[in-house]
Formats: C-alpha cells, structure tokens, sequence
C-alpha cells in the first residue's frame, strides 16, 4: 500500500535561545505541537526534551560557532526565535557597569551574534526569524535603563534586519508585556510583580510566535504585541 506523501510544516527546524525554560521553553512546545523540529539554545538546558546545546549568547564569537555547528548538524534551519533574556532592574548608579553591561549583551548583542551566524541557512530556505523586544521596548520607567536599552536596541535591531532582508529573510518582532514565568525570581519586593497581577501565560505568547513563524508564504507579521487583557501599561 502506498505512503501518503506528507505536507512539510511551515515551522521546520527552529532553533530557540533560551529555549531551556520560560518562555523559550513554551516556544519549543508549541514548535513540537505544531510538527516543527524545535533545536534549544541556552545557558543551561538541563531537563530539555529537545535536541539542545549550551552556549552563553554574550561570548559572542562562540556562540556564533556554535550556531554554525548546529547549522550543520541538522542540515539548516528555517527559523531563529531568540527568547534568551535577563534583567536586572535598579537606579542606573547604584547597579554596577559589568552587571548593567551584561543585560546589554545578553538581550542585544546576543540576538544579534545568533541571527548573524544563522542568516545564511535561512536565506537558503527562506526562513524566519522572531526577536524577543518588550512592552519596554516601546515605553519607559524609572529603574530599567538597561533592559529598556535593551530592548529598545532589539527593535531597531529587527527593523533593520527586515529592510536589509527584504525578500529573502521574514523578520517579526515580539513584544511581549510580563508573563508568567521564573523571569521575576530572585527580584526585592519593589521590582517583583504583586500576587494580584496580570501576567500573561507563556503558551498563549509561544503560540503567537507559531502564528507568526506559519504566516503564508509572502505575507510578514513585523511586529507583534502580545499581553494580558488587563495589562495596565498598554498603550
């Protein structure tokens, strides 16, 4: 009896920074419940169910190799989320520079040394690639300088990826307001989020980036703002 011929997913071989928890890792589970291949990209990836490798994304020309290592292994790639993000919130004096300087890395710099490495494989297949701003990549408060740099960078970064590769690479930006994940842990009570707040859930945040990743062939989701109903900073 002959084999239907199956219908190759839109969301293939998806590589995810920070994919290992958080939101990254809810990115991953809808790339599997949608019949992608997710590929984990992240500090530590202990208790990932995927295939997945570690890799600091602020040692830059590392994980630049990196990348191209996992390029190769599995034979290209047809889209990059990069989900991996910290912050560290305070006055812009009283947090040290090498402290303030690796949010900058992690957030920026690291999304950019991982597109880089990946933008040949996914011109090759025409791929996809979705930054991870914020809401405070559009708006600011007091005590956030570096992550609002941050991410502010990220979606001038992704506007400008999506000029110079008009055509050949799709390019949407997340910007997601707080979600539900360990994002908050280890934070003083001034800079936690209070039990009554609205957070958004991660899956409903990953399942947006699907949609966003399985958009028909010539149509660009460029920016996509996702968050809780009640979310009190939007607009």
């Amino acid at each position: 009896m002959p084999v239907a011929a199956t219908t190759p997913t839109p969301l293939g071989r998806t590589l995810i920074t920070g994919g290992a928890s958080g939101l990254g890792a809810a990115v991953a589970d809808a790339v599997a419940a949608g019949g992608g291949t997710p590929i984990v990209l992240d500090l530590k990836i202990d208790g990932s169910p995927y295939s997945a490798y570690e890799g600091d994304v602020t040692a830059t020309r590392d994980v630049e190799a990196l990348v191209a290592r996992i390029v190769q292994e599995h034979g290209g790639l047809e889209a990059v989320v990069t989900a991996a993000g910290i912050d560290k919130p305070g006055r812009l004096d009283e947090i040290p520079g090498e402290v303030w300087e690796r949010v900058i890395a992690v957030n920026l710099l690291g999304t950019a040394a991982v597109v880089r490495a990946a933008l040949p494989a996914l011109e090759a297949s025409h791929g996809r690639v979705v930054t991870v701003s914020s809401s405070l990549g559009v708006r600011a408060v007091s005590d956030a300088t570096a992550y609002s740099a941050s991410k502010f960078g990220v979606i001038g970064f992704s506007r400008a990826l999506a000029a110079e590769t008009r055509g050949r690479v799709g390019v949407t930006t997340l910007i997601p307001a707080g979600m539900k994940t360990r994002f908050f842990d280890g934070r003083t009570a001034q800079y936690a989020p209070g039990e009554d707040a609205n957070l958004n859930d991660p899956a409903n945040v990953a399942n947006a980036v699907v949609f966003a990743l399985s958009s028909p062939r010539g149509s660009e989701i460029r920016e996509l703002s996702v968050m809780h109903e009640e979310e009190p900073s939007w607009p």
